[in-house]
């Protein structure tokens, strides 16, 4: 018998980036490895990113990311449904998923929601903040040994770790895909003059609003090395000494390598899971809209260059909280609910 096919309705776009769609595809690797097919529901931007990271994927085209065109591509059959899409609350997960099992990907715990199974990787999140957001049966997935982090990210891991506290050879500034506000040319501009000899890799999508300044930057500073919708992040990360990134679900990636990051909240919905990070002792962090930016930025960026002990205790922090096995685990309970239900018939 062939096995169940997983829908994905996902968010993407120049304000929300391509996070939502970066930890489903990593979601959907672990089902596939399951024995389930995948497919994406395709408005223009989350296509723009599956042709970039996983061109063979199945897709059903919507014309864009509002729940009315997105309820208009879904068509029948399909046997699970997994949303990563904040726009989408428990009415349009209702008739999206039409009685089929669901899973929702969330941060917020902001509004109600239509999962049997509620996945929320951030690290202060707790049971009641979803009180009167759920059904009754709903099972809550909480805490970043559930975050979706790709295979080979947890297959560098022991190497990584091994040289964490060395001296700085190479930072890895990484903001996020859509690079929101140009903020990826700012946080260069601020480490070029203070990164001494290192190398700096600057990963951005092709479309990030930094990339033809940088790229003119990169031509007279050999220690830049642009790397666009980069198919390497994992080794990317492995070899840096320093990250620099956006507080979303890239962390996660950072924590399963024990990189001493310094992280920048660029959105309202990075702050609770930044904080927490920080208060774990995993983490730097400064605000993007603070009015001390540039101070603060500077400061942990400074504290990160020179104290190999600052940086060893960071990467030993970080790595206790993710191991990168979450997108299996998730992969699981979800494969489990499907058989459940085709076992009541």
């Amino acid at each position: 018998m062939a096995g169940p096919l997983i829908l994905f309705v996902t968010d993407a776009g120049p304000q929300v980036g391509g996070g939502h769609v970066m930890r489903s595809l990593t979601l959907a690797g672990a089902l596939q490895a399951g024995g389930a097919a995948c497919a994406f529901v395709a408005p223009p931007s989350v296509a723009a990113l599956l042709d970039a990271f996983a061109p063979e994927m199945d897709r059903w085209p919507a014309a864009t990311t509002e729940p009315d065109a997105l309820l208009r591509a879904i068509d029948p059959p399909f046997d699970a449904i997994v949303f990563d899409h904040y726009g989408l609350s428990e009415p349009d997960h209702g008739v999206m998923a039409q009685g089929r099992p669901t899973l929702v990907i969330d941060d917020l715990a902001d509004r109600p929601l239509g999962g049997d199974i509620v996945l929320d990787s951030g690290p202060a999140r707790r049971a009641q903040d979803y009180e009167g957001l759920l059904s009754g049966h709903a099972r809550l997935l909480l805490g970043p040994q559930y975050a979706p982090v790709r295979p080979e990210f947890a297959a560098l891991r022991e190497t990584a770790l091994g040289w964490r506290g060395e001296p700085v050879q190479r930072f890895l500034v990484s903001m996020g895909l859509s690079d929101v506000g140009a903020i990826t040319s700012r946080v260069a501009e601020r480490l070029r003059p203070r990164a001494g000899e290192a190398g700096i890799d600057i990963v951005l999508g092709e479309a990030a609003p930094s990339l033809p300044g940088l790229t003119k930057v990169a031509r007279r500073d050999p220690r830049l090395a642009l790397h666009v919708d980069t198919p390497h992040m994992a080794r990317l990360t492995a070899e840096a000494d320093i990250g620099i990134g956006a507080a979303g679900s890239s962390s996660w990636e950072r924590c399963t390598l024990g990189l001493p990051s310094l992280l920048v909240v660029v959105a309202e919905n990075q702050r609770a899971a930044a904080a927490a990070l920080a208060e774990a002792g995993a983490a730097l962090v400064v605000d993007a809209e603070a009015a001390d930016f540039d101070t603060a930025f500077d400061r942990a960026l400074l504290k990160l260059l020179n104290d190999a002990e600052a940086r060893r205790e960071l990467a030993r922090r970080s790595a206790e909280l993710c191991d990168g096995q979450g997108a299996g685990r998730v992969a699981e309970a979800l494969l489990l609910l499907l058989a459940a239900r085709r076992a009541q018939g």
